[in-house]
């Protein structure tokens, strides 16, 4: 009887390891594509398709574009191969902003920006642009 009761026991705790684990493995691999990405190799593109179709093959599989709620980015406004975006120094990913104009301000500072994330882009759709605290 006793082993019946532990299993049922330890069941939820085991199903909640094995969903986190998956999602940190998740976030690590999108982490590792956006750093391969942003390290400056060229995208290889096939001429003789349209930009229109090679884009629809990078989108994910989910066919989830932009994050459905809003989240809270936090970085440094810096300027990143002539553009301004928001670095977040602990996952070295950077981050491009709908609007730069709000975070221009912000140069050099460490801020908190919140707002919708596309994926297809890595594009903060700026909701909010604070000072970190």
């Amino acid at each position: 009887m006793k082993p019946i009761c532990l299993r049922l026991l330890l069941a939820p705790v085991m199903v909640t390891l094995l969903t986190a684990g998956s999602q940190l493995i998740a976030q690590q691999l999108i982490a590792q594509q956006v750093d391969s990405h942003s390290a400056g190799a060229p995208e290889k593109t096939n001429p003789s398709v349209p930009q229109a179709q090679q884009n629809e093959a990078q989108m994910p599989a989910s066919g989830e574009v932009t994050t459905r709620d809003a989240k809270t980015f936090t970085g440094w406004i810096v300027r990143e191969n002539g553009q301004i975006v928001l670095k977040d120094l602990v996952t070295k990913v950077s981050y491009k902003l709908s609007d730069t104009t709000k975070a221009k301000q912000y140069m050099g500072r460490q801020v908190k920006a919140t707002g919708k994330l596309d994926m297809n882009t890595n594009t903060i759709l700026l909701q909010r642009i604070v000072p970190a605290s």
